[in-house]
């Protein structure tokens, strides 16, 4: 089982890579969803499963793509 930290910064490393995908900064992500995803690419900020749902809505895809 992954620790805590591990999932965080699998999280955020996978937030991280679909935004640059998509092209936006942090600042753009952040306009369009009021999401400081800063906080959440550094690994550090536990995602609530309303910000999770909000950020998959984001990049248009589903929980389990995001969090896959």
């Amino acid at each position: 089982m992954l620790s805590d930290d591990k999932i965080l910064k699998k999280f955020a490393n996978r937030v991280k890579q679909l935004r640059i995908e998509k092209g936006d900064t942090q600042i753009d992500a952040y306009n369009e969803t009021g999401i400081h995803f800063g906080r959440i690419e550094q690994g550090k900020r536990d995602v609530s499963l309303t910000t999770i749902v909000k950020i998959a809505d984001y990049f248009q895809i589903s929980v389990g793509e995001l969090v896959d």
